[in-house]
């Protein structure tokens, strides 16, 4: 009975190894055509792919942009919540 448990449990772990790869392998494959996408669509709007060209137009678009017009916030509100 210990040998057949056994062999059960080691079918049960391959069947679940088996099915782990499978998915790795659809997780690789999907990732691929998202990339491939994404350089098709770099290519034809004319940009660079990479992450430094990402990087630097992230940068750049986000840079310009500021929450506070004077950087050096010191007074501040408290109230208490009864």
């Amino acid at each position: 009975m210990n040998t057949f448990n056994q062999i059960i449990r080691g079918i049960l772990f391959l069947v679940l190894a088996v099915f782990g790869m499978a998915m790795a392998l659809i997780f690789m494959v999907s990732t691929a055509i998202a990339v491939a996408i994404l350089y098709v669509v770099a290519r034809i709007k004319g940009r660079p792919f990479g992450v430094k060209a990402y990087w630097e137009e992230r940068r750049a678009s986000t840079g310009s942009k500021t929450v506070f017009k004077n950087k050096d916030v010191t007074d501040i509100e408290m109230r208490e919540i009864p």
